[in-house]
């Protein structure tokens, strides 16, 4: 079962723009836009001080993790997580049924800040992953089958 649309460079460009512009907006230090598997898709900001795929791993499954919590309580309305912390913060919210924006930012930036501008840059990512949904409904991607130790079949161009 595909879980992800088929992302061209078009797709990747739009994705890094809405992620830019967002960390412009809210002074974000970091901002990802992971499968709900947890794989990175794309990144704004400073990937030096952070392991990016690991917390992109972390993030989901704290999310998901959080997500069956609500379920269990009975909670439908269940979209995001916020995580404080003394120098950094983190606010996970959802995108789709198959993604979610993880946003890192500093703790002078106000959490209330990074929740309005994120409901707008999440209508943008979602925008973009159902256009490529609609480009190419039957070529969506698996992550889960990807192979780490050699990728390079799984981003193999397809033959028509």
């Amino acid at each position: 079962m595909a879980t992800l649309p088929q992302l061209i460079e078009e797709d990747i460009q739009q994705l890094d723009e809405t992620l830019r512009e967002f960390n412009a907006q809210t002074d974000a230090t970091t901002s990802l836009v992971i499968d709900k598997g947890g794989f990175l898709i794309a990144y704004a900001g400073d990937n030096q001080q952070f392991d990016l795929t690991t917390i992109g791993a972390l993030a989901s499954g704290a999310f998901m993790a959080n997500q069956t919590i609500a379920g269990l309580v009975n909670e439908k309305n269940f979209d995001s997580i916020y995580q404080q912390g003394e120098k950094f913060s983190m606010f996970v919210i959802n995108v789709d049924e198959y993604c979610m924006l993880a946003v890192i930012f500093m703790q002078h930036t106000g959490v209330g800040v990074v929740k309005f501008y994120a409901s707008v840059a999440v209508k943008k990512i979602a925008r973009q992953l159902a256009l490529a949904q609609e480009r190419s409904p039957q070529a969506g991607l698996d992550l889960s089958a990807l192979n780490a130790m050699n990728p390079q079949v799984f981003f193999r161009k397809k033959q028509p």
